[in-house]
């Protein structure tokens, strides 16, 4: 694996990014532009996946950073329970959730491979720090 000294050029950061894009796009729009407490909840699980893989490489330490990115699995896994409702309740479309739930699911199994990467490298010396 390359050394790694930015969370930038980490992919599953870039997933994150992604999904959270896509999540503001779909929540300034529709029946859930004026839905202020769905929108923000979307928004806050959606952010929390990038913002605890970054946060978690900034302290350079694997045992810390193997805890958020648990956090960021989690915050995903919270994202998609919260679209299956708006989707169920009719808020947001089937195709939207779909998207999302395919995107969802991708980057939660990369951080759980990377993980488990981590927790498998002897002693989490990673070669990113």
């Amino acid at each position: 694996m390359s050394r790694i000294e930015r969370f930038e050029d980490l992919d599953i950061w870039k997933e994150a990014v992604s999904i959270g894009v896509d999540v503001y796009h779909l929540t300034s729009n529709g029946k859930l532009e004026k839905d202020f407490s769905a929108k923000d909840q979307l928004r806050r699980a959606a952010l929390a996946i990038s913002n605890n893989i970054a946060e978690g490489f900034e302290y350079y330490n694997n045992k810390v950073f193997v805890k958020f990115l648990r956090y960021a699995k989690a915050s995903a896994g919270e994202l998609r329970s919260n679209l299956l409702v708006l989707k169920e309740a009719h808020v947001i479309s089937e195709s939207d959730n779909e998207k999302l739930q395919s995107k969802l699911l991708v980057t939660s199994k990369n951080i759980g491979g990377f993980i488990k990467y981590l927790k498998d490298t002897q002693s989490y010396n990673l070669t990113i720090f």
